[in-house]
């Protein structure tokens, strides 16, 4: 792998600048910052997981799409992560009776991928040591955070003992309950919000058949759609499936409605019966796996003067339902080399400009987060819905440059999250007008309902 940085006429000069969180966007990020020639120190407040391993219960899978394959690619490092990554072509739905239905995520050989976020992290961390520009600090808490005055305070979490330190140019990437946001929350006129589903996630794990054999569909994301409640799998390079349980926190069916083992393995032979067998350890996991939070986060400005620039869930966390969450992370990091590549050393311009393109976009990435939960959760088993999804896809292939379906457009493309969600809207409200007319697949090809789809398009331009 290079270590040669990728300079331009009009790349920033070198700086030494930190980065806080040595998650998956702090370590992206240092390398971009590092192959443009700066001298990046990232300071984690967790132990090097590399040696500590992961939090159990923690390790969700993680969906990655194009925008977080360019944003690995910018900087050189695509196949590596390929290596690691199982494509995904398509939703498999299981109904209560264990009865399936299918649904392709995009044209032929269109996938996400599936990856282990501890994987990934670990992946990039070590790339990020291999350059020399970069300087790993692990068990590095931030106490305090003197914005105006450039200085940071760190204490050892193995110590106890604290350092401060000054810093020219601060990038927090530190997660949803970001230290760094939390002092730019104490500035003049700063918005903030967050708000909770009513909904926790629970992860567990289908195991392995034997020789590592896949029990369920490999290259498949599984869906158990439940009306108020689902769970998903995701496959891993192991043959096991990596399971979320999406649950509400209170009622009939819920977190505190299962207290006991008997009434956890009860619940899920009624209403998942067909993956029961395959989950050997439900009722130990489910009891020693946390009960995770849903949050959005909201806030604004993400920068302070040229000092202090936040990215990923810092400054726009949300619920994981689209696999945008990671996504949008890594698209910050490239939509940052941008702009340092168009803008050279105008710090200033740079941060403005960054947080002008992102909001909008994180906001409405925000909005199809839950969005999507909704039509997961509620949608993709119903018969109606799926075929509302093959007329589109038929639509698409007739006027390829009028339709893009919204997933495509989320997924499988770069354009900006909030023309997306525009778009998507706009769709809808044909396929509303749309569907009455359509019973079966092949009705699409009656000429009356030709009629209709030629004036919608005619109508949207």
């Amino acid at each position: 792998m290079s270590t040669q940085p990728i300079l331009s006429p009009n790349s920033t000069a070198a700086e030494a600048l930190t980065v806080m969180g040595a998650g998956l966007v702090g370590s992206l990020l240092s390398l971009f910052l590092a192959r443009r020639g700066h001298h990046v120190d990232v300071y984690e407040r967790r132990a090097d997981m590399r040696q500590s391993g992961a939090v159990e219960g923690r390790s969700i899978n993680l969906a990655l799409s194009d925008r977080g394959w360019r944003a690995l690619e910018g900087v050189g490092i695509g196949s590596q992560i390929r290596e690691v990554a199982i494509p995904m072509y398509r939703r498999v739905m299981h109904d209560v009776h264990g009865n399936l239905s299918f649904q392709p995520y995009g044209k032929d050989n269109q996938a996400i991928y599936s990856v282990s976020r501890a994987g990934l992290n670990r992946t990039l961390l070590t790339l990020a040591e291999a350059e020399p520009r970069i300087h790993l600090h692990f068990n590095q808490q931030l106490v305090g955070l003197d914005v105006r005055k450039r200085q940071l305070e760190l204490r050892d979490t193995v110590t106890g003992q604290e350092q401060e330190h000054s810093f020219r140019r601060l990038f927090g990437t530190d997660g949803a309950f970001s230290a760094v946001r939390s002092a730019l929350q104490k500035t003049e006129r700063y918005s903030y919000s967050q708000s909770y589903l009513d909904y926790g996630y629970k992860e567990l794990n289908i195991e392995p058949g034997p020789d590592g054999q896949w029990l369920l569909e490999k290259n498949a994301l599984h869906i158990w759609p439940r009306g108020q409640y689902m769970m998903i799998a995701l496959p891993n390079l192991d043959g096991s499936f990596n399971c979320t349980l999406f649950f509400p926190y209170e009622g009939e069916s819920s977190f505190a409605s299962l207290q006991t083992p008997e009434q956890v393995q009860t619940f899920f032979e009624k209403v998942f019966p067909d993956v029961v067998p395959l989950m050997p350890e439900l009722t130990d996991e489910f009891f020693r796996n946390p009960t995770g939070s849903l949050v959005t986060i909201r806030c604004f400005p993400w920068a302070f003067d040229d000092d202090v620039l936040l990215l990923g869930d810092a400054s726009h966390a949300i619920v994981p339902f689209y696999g945008q969450g990671m996504n949008a992370g890594f698209e910050d990091c490239t939509v940052l080399n941008q702009l340092m590549e168009q803008l050279g050393d105008d710090w200033h311009a740079i941060f403005d400009q960054f947080q002008q393109q992102r909001k909008p976009n994180a906001d409405a990435m925000a909005e199809l987060a839950v969005y999507n939960f909704e039509e997961m959760r509620d949608r993709v088993g119903d018969p109606r819905f799926l075929l509302q999804k093959k007329i589109e896809s038929k639509i698409s292939a007739q006027y390829p440059d009028q339709w893009t379906p919204l997933y495509s457009q989320v997924t499988f493309s770069h354009t900006p999250y909030a023309e997306a969600w525009q778009s998507g809207r706009e769709q809808e409200q044909i396929m509303t007008r749309l569907m009455p007319h359509i019973q079966a697949e092949s009705d699409y090809d009656r000429p009356e309902v030709q009629a209709l789809v030629q004036q919608e398009m005619a109508r949207r331009g």
